[in-house]
């Protein structure tokens, strides 16, 4: 009787985690059937670029920017009636080219057609998968396997990572795959892996860079030899940006590369449809101005449009990029000091993670020019910092809300389905959201300073004792 109790006591552990165990792939498959759903959809109007794009890749990426001139002329691609320009970097455009021809194989006409939205959205889909697997791989190595379990399914079924990659057709995932894996290699002390990750994801968008700086600090911590491992990391991320310019040199299209992705600081906008701080700003004027003319309750209730930066600095106010720019710096600099100083005295590599989400959230809400998907690398930075440090839950569930209900305010579910009039909560819901926004963010600072003032002590460890390999 003694031996059966005991076998039985034994064998309840074990019939819970086999019951964790179904329970997570299960939901890992209800998460995919959702994404294959979406495919169909028709998305953003960034879906006609990627198109476009793709179509033009297929006849030559090395001439997508323009090719020489003086100045450097601007390349226009054309696919039918869709006329257009490229402001990535190169390594999207050669994503896209496999795509195009695989495509083509298909449909040698390139039709505009909800197939080939399925194709580029396959992609999205594969992505998204591989990030999800990177990110319980980074933190079953940190904090063990449930864990690991618990922030995959933060992640992948998280409405807003949905709605940007799946429903919408952003390409972020792409993003998120490298800078992941640059995160895993820096977890691990591969300096080299961790540099070729961050310089594919530069050379695939440059928000890369706003994570590039936690990865860093990571890396440092968590390798034997830093000065080492930073200086291959350094190495081979030169190597790899090299690598994917080297063809526009040869070309004599490197300053047209340059004049192309530089647009993308040269856009005149105060915010693009991004719930932060200059949404309000924008706002704000719009209404003031507009008072004279239809009077206080029309313009306090009158949908919000973008206000450009000029238009902005011919009513007499500053530059507002270099102000930004100090903004996000300063906020930066504060978080990445907090979480370095932390991990000296020995934390867990969360307080980086979370470090870098907050970079990512300063960006989207201080910066100029910043559009409505910008905060998604800040999704699985925080699903990571929640899944280990139960402070960072409630914020993380928080902003994922934000993205999630600024991405439906203005785009409902791409060209299907429109969003809702913004004006139903009599002033434009989309302010309103900025203002909660604005709170959030603070919010998220006080978590932040509350994690690197008291973090977990885990460096080299686990908490609770759970093995950091488990499976």
């Amino acid at each position: 009787m003694m031996g059966a109790a005991m076998a039985s006591s034994a064998s309840t552990p074990a019939r819970a985690a086999a019951h964790r165990g179904r329970t997570f792939r299960i939901l890992l498959l209800a998460g995919l059937l959702v994404r294959a759903a979406a495919l169909p959809l028709w998305g953003t109007e960034d879906m006609r670029v990627w198109q476009t794009w793709s179509y033009a890749a297929t006849n030559g990426v090395l001439t997508m920017y323009g090719v020489g001139g003086s100045p450097p002329e601007r390349g226009v691609v054309s696919w039918g009636e869709i006329h257009t320009t490229v402001d990535y970097p190169p390594a999207t455009l050669y994503l896209l080219a496999v795509i195009g021809h695989a495509y083509r194989l298909v449909d040698p006409g390139y039709e505009d057609s909800r197939r080939l939205i399925g194709a580029l959205k396959l992609s999205i889909l594969v992505m998204d998968l591989i990030a999800c697997a990177l990110l319980w791989h980074l933190v079953r190595r940190i904090a063990g396997a449930e864990a690991g379990r618990a922030a995959a399914l933060f992640y992948w079924l998280n409405p807003a990572a949905i709605l940007d990659g799946a429903v919408l057709g952003y390409l972020d995932p792409w993003l998120a795959v490298p800078v992941l894996a640059a995160l895993v290699a820096a977890r691990a002390g591969a300096g080299a892996w961790c540099g070729a990750a961050f310089g594919l994801a530069c050379m695939l968008k440059l928000q890369a860079l706003f994570v590039l700086p936690a990865g860093a600090l990571l890396l440092w911590h968590m390798s034997a030899r830093p000065f080492r491992a930073v200086g291959a990391a350094t190495a081979s991320g030169a190597a790899v940006m090299a690598l994917a310019l080297l063809p526009f040199a040869i070309q004599g299209a490197l300053s047209n590369v340059v004049q192309g992705v530089g647009a993308l600081f040269r856009q005149d906008m105060l915010s693009g449809t991004a719930a932060n701080l200059w949404w309000i700003i924008t706002w704000a004027l719009r209404v003031q101005y507009a008072i004279p003319d239809i009077g206080a309750w029309a313009s306090w209730t009158m949908t919000t449009r973008i206000l450009g930066v000029r238009r902005f600095m011919e009513l007499g106010y500053p530059n507002p990029r270099p102000i930004g720019a100090a903004l996000v710096i300063a906020a930066s600099a504060w978080a990445l000091h907090r979480a370095h100083r932390a991990m000296r005295h020995g934390a867990s590599p969360v307080v980086l993670l979370g470090a870098g989400a907050f970079v990512i959230h300063a960006y989207f809400m201080l910066a100029v020019q910043v559009h409505e998907n910008h905060l998604y690398l800040a999704l699985p930075l925080l699903a990571a910092a929640a899944a280990i440090d139960a402070r960072y839950r409630a914020v993380a569930v928080s902003i994922s809300a934000v993205m999630t209900v600024n991405l439906l305010l203005f785009y409902g579910i791409g060209r299907d389905l429109p969003p809702p009039p913004r004006t139903l909560t009599v002033i434009d819901t989309s302010v309103l959201l900025a203002v909660v926004h604005i709170f959030v963010f603070v919010w998220h600072a006080r978590v932040l300073h509350r994690v690197t003032s008291a973090p977990l002590v885990t460096l080299g460890a686990v908490p609770n004792g759970h093995p950091a390999a488990g499976p």
